[in-house]
């Protein structure tokens, strides 16, 4: 059934336009005259006081199938993806089995086809992401494979590193990499600064990304390639990928976009739904992730959704494990974000930003995501989608949710 979305307010990467009407053909949405005369038996969907866009795209979200399946399933990751307004979404592959074989892949591939999310795949550069044995990328890529990383874990092995670029190069895949030194960041519970001295935790230095970014981006320079650096949090890591950017490299990053909202001090009570990877840091590296995104230094905003066992998080702060859900609390996020980002800038950060980095086309009016800025609910354990609960906004009430979808052509009405 076609559908006409009344009255809705489209945001461009420029600009808010006027209250227009579009139509759902079954394939592409299209502006449809206001007044003619309506399709036979299309369905009218009222969509004052609403905002739209094309569909988000996520770069970095984790999903517990196969084998973690109490973290996370593939049904839950969909709930959790439609709720926070996500058409595409790629995937970590630090499962269990990781996905790294032909076998996996086609396992995952199965499993994603029938949701409504576009699932893309990372898959892994090393046997068990340990940072040793090379994967079969080649076979993986014809299997339809086109990003690869270690996930969760950075590729801290130099050689591997320099050697999977230039396999990469054969084929036109990306490398993606969470940049830190695992050795730098040893032991560590969250940034290092004056609250873990008070709090006499461990801290991770901004040097252990930092120096990572450096190492990584003169290995890219060596052997060319595409490289895209997650999840940034500091000052300087931001600087390194804008000079790279002035130098030709063929470089991209994104960035938490929970770390544009909370700092160290968060974690004063010690609550252990803060504790995350990269941490929290200090307002000048908040401030300089902001300046990165506005800049176009950073090209996308990631939920970084890593859920955990409901259990993992109940124990001694230096014991938890690192993580938290965000995908079903995306957009209250971005609504609090949008004084100081604007909805144009915030929604091309989730649109053409991320396509880009997955050289998608960009132009094609065929996804839409619908939603209400200013809807107020309450977030708790009743509502909430994932299997996980390892999220700081549980009881809390937040401003924001998404109302209707379009994929792959089909349509999703999520509230009346």
């Amino acid at each position: 059934m076609q559908k006409i979305f009344q009255s809705l307010r489209i945001i461009s990467d420029k600009s808010i336009l006027p209250p227009a009407d579009y139509l759902f053909d079954g394939q592409d949405i299209k502006e449809f005259p206001h007044g003619a005369e309506l399709p036979a038996g299309a369905e009218v969907l009222d969509c004052d006081g609403l905002l739209g866009s094309k569909g988000w795209v996520d770069l970095r979200c984790f999903v517990g199938e196969p084998g973690l399946e109490s973290r996370e399933t593939f049904e839950s990751l969909e709930a959790g993806l439609v709720s926070g307004g996500f058409c595409e979404a790629v995937i970590l592959p630090n499962t269990h089995p990781v996905i790294q074989s032909v076998n996996e892949v086609a396992f995952v591939q199965h499993r994603a086809k029938a949701l409504f999310p576009t699932i893309h795949l990372q898959a892994a550069v090393t046997k068990d992401t340990q940072g040793e044995d090379f994967t079969e990328m080649i076979d993986l890529y014809h299997q339809g494979v086109r990003i690869f990383g270690e996930g969760l874990l950075p590729l801290a092995n130099a050689d591997r590193m320099m050697k999977a670029l230039q396999y990469l190069k054969k084929f036109d895949g990306v490398l993606f990499d969470h940049s830190y030194d695992p050795l730098l960041a040893l032991f560590g519970q969250m940034h290092e600064g004056n609250t873990s001295t008070l709090l006499g935790l461990k801290g991770i230095p901004r040097l252990s990304e930092e120096t990572a970014i450096d190492r990584n981006l003169s290995i890219l320079e060596y052997t060319g390639g595409r490289m895209h650096f997650q999840a940034l949090s500091t000052v300087g890591g931001v600087e390194k990928i804008r000079k790279a950017k002035a130098m030709g490299l063929q470089v991209t990053a994104d960035t938490s976009i929970y770390q544009l909202i909370f700092d160290a001090e968060d974690l004063i009570d010690f609550d252990t739904a803060y504790k995350v990877v990269p941490p929290f840091r200090d307002e000048a590296d908040r401030l300089a992730l902001v300046d990165g995104l506005k800049d176009g230094t950073i090209d996308a905003l990631i939920s970084n959704h890593v859920p955990q066992d409901v259990d993992a998080k109940f124990m001694e702060f230096d014991l938890a494990p690192f993580g938290m859900i965000g995908l079903q609390t995306f957009l209250p996020a971005m609504v609090y974000l949008e004084q100081v980002l604007g909805w144009p800038l915030l929604i091309q950060k989730l649109t053409a930003g991320p396509r880009q980095v997955l050289r998608l086309p960009v132009d094609q009016f065929d996804t839409l995501t619908v939603f209400d800025p200013s809807h107020v609910w309450e977030y708790h354990v009743g509502n909430n989608v994932s299997v996980s609960q390892n999220s700081p906004w549980l009881g809390k009430s937040l401003k924001g949710q998404v109302r209707f979808m379009v994929n792959k052509g089909r349509f999703l009405k999520l509230y009346e």
